[in-house]
């Protein structure tokens, strides 16, 4: 039962580290990389275009967005002025047929109903209005 000097089965741990697996892993991605490099290069030489982007004078021209409002109670308002579905209908038909078309804005409150939302965009979409946006506002820094 004695212990020799020379053998390491006292239970302490390995203290050197293997790097045979680390040298094999980086010679084979060497290899690799040596070989999908020369594939990466363009063998036939065109020369491209370059592009130029110019506004088109139709996209300078913006025209006043017509803005619905919808409150909690139901209430319509265009452009901040009392209205109904009616007249918010015969309204757009006429801003549907302007070239260009303005967009028509939506406000309401957090607690109007959906379901009064969506009827005003239905309305909308069946005059023809092709940009139908709702108005937020932009959460606060931080959150």
């Amino acid at each position: 039962m004695g212990a020799s000097v020379g053998n390491k089965e006292d239970g302490a741990p390995m203290a050197e580290i293997n790097v045979t697996p680390l040298v094999d892993v980086m010679l084979v991605l060497l290899i690799i990389f040596m070989i999908t490099t020369p594939l990466m290069n363009h063998k036939v030489k065109v020369a491209l275009p370059e592009a130029t982007v110019e506004k088109k004078k139709e996209e300078k021209q913006q025209v006043p967005p017509v803005t619905i409002t919808v409150t909690e109670a139901g209430e319509l308002f265009l452009n901040d002025e009392p209205s109904s579905k009616g007249a918010i209908e015969s309204r757009l038909s006429v801003e549907a047929q302007k070239t260009p078309q303005p967009p028509v804005q939506i406000r309401a409150d957090k607690t109007t109903q959906y379901r009064l939302i969506s009827d005003v965009v239905k309305i909308a979409q069946q005059q023809g209005i092709a940009k139908v946006g709702f108005v937020t506002t932009p959460p606060k820094k931080g959150q």
